[in-house]
């Protein structure tokens, strides 16, 4: 298979280039080249901002393109441009609007989509998927062709900066004191698929020409059973302290991701289901997941050679601060 790949030099890009590359797939990856790319793939540097961010690979026919992207317009410009009679592109759980208490599925109405070409923040990041689906979606029909449209949920693993998931074993493996501070929220609903088996099913999606929408992500786990998993990878036998939500928040202590966090968990009940997607369309086409005590022992080990700053939980100093507050 000629396979396209717009990207592939980062976490997810890069697990589908080896995945595809390991099966003797031909691979061309297209992007800008801020970082180095997989071995045996052909690699061509290009802006998709630029108009002629194509001009290399649109004479080429290509027998699947495989798309990560999340600004409308370079989506539009790579379906108007490329020629391939399967399209897999990459969305999100964000596309759905909000149910509160139910589980997204595939047929569940969606955002409304983005009117621009330009996703201007994180904000707009739902809608602008929901964009891109709609042009996926619209270029494949005029052309008699298919498209795997997969609406993955959170994505950890090695390689995952934004270190979500990795927060959590390393946390364990590197205690600031005598326990790990834990949101009091055990039965919180966690799932994470980890880029490698996101990677593979994206693979298959494109030998196969999977036609339609698919959920892709892990099974549920309560996050008391995630976090016993995290400190088991770390081999740690430190205590858990289990801190109110209420109490995270007047401390200044912000939910899922980013600075000043504890990742996994969303305070806000709207949400609670948002990332436990109904996995069962794409396990009936053979999506494979690994365990997660592997995923967390292979992501904890990467932690380990991280050389870029953590972009998600608490520092040493944090954490001690969010201790000491508890105590007074």
């Amino acid at each position: 298979m000629r396979l396209l790949l717009l990207g592939g030099t980062a976490f997810l890009g890069r697990a589908v280039a080896t995945e595809a590359v390991a099966r003797g797939h031909e691979v061309t990856c297209l992007a800008r080249g801020s970082a180095p790319a997989p071995e045996g793939v052909t690699f061509v540097t290009a802006n998709r901002d630029e108009p002629d961010a194509f001009a290399e690979v649109r004479d080429e026919e290509w027998d699947a393109v495989v798309d990560v992207a999340r600004q409308p317009g370079q989506v539009r410009r790579a379906v108007a441009e490329l020629t391939t009679p399967h399209w897999v592109f990459v969305s999100t759980a964000n596309v759905y609007a909000p149910a509160p208490g139910l589980r997204p599925v595939e047929t569940d109405p969606l955002l409304e989509p983005l009117a621009g070409d330009v996703m201007g923040s994180m904000e707009d990041y739902g809608p602008a998927k929901v964009a891109c689906e709609q042009a996926v979606r619209e270029g494949t029909a005029a052309t008699g062709g298919t498209a795997t449209l997969a609406r993955a949920g959170l994505i950890g693993g090695p390689g995952d900066v934004s270190g979500r998931l990795g927060y959590w074993p390393w946390r364990f493996a590197h205690p600031s004191g005598p326990d790990v501070i834990v949101p009091d929220d055990p039965d919180f609903p966690v799932a994470v698929v980890d880029v490698r088996d996101l990677a593979g099913w994206l693979v298959d999606a494109a030998e196969q020409r999977l036609d339609g929408a698919y959920n892709v992500t892990g099974e549920v786990v309560a996050l008391a059973d995630v976090l016993a998993a995290a400190a088991q990878a770390a081999g740690a036998d430190v205590p858990m302290r289990p801190v109110s939500l209420a109490t995270l928040a007047e401390l200044g202590v912000a939910p899922w991701m980013g600075p000043r966090s504890l990742p996994l968990w969303i305070d806000d009940p709207d949400l609670r289901e948002f990332a436990a997607l109904d996995i069962s369309r794409a396990l009936a086409t053979g999506l494979r997941l690994r365990p997660l005590a592997e995923t967390l022992a292979d992501t904890l080990a990467w932690e380990e050679t991280r050389e870029s700053p953590r972009a998600a939980g608490l520092t040493d100093e944090e954490e001690q601060e969010v201790r000491a507050a508890l105590r007074r």
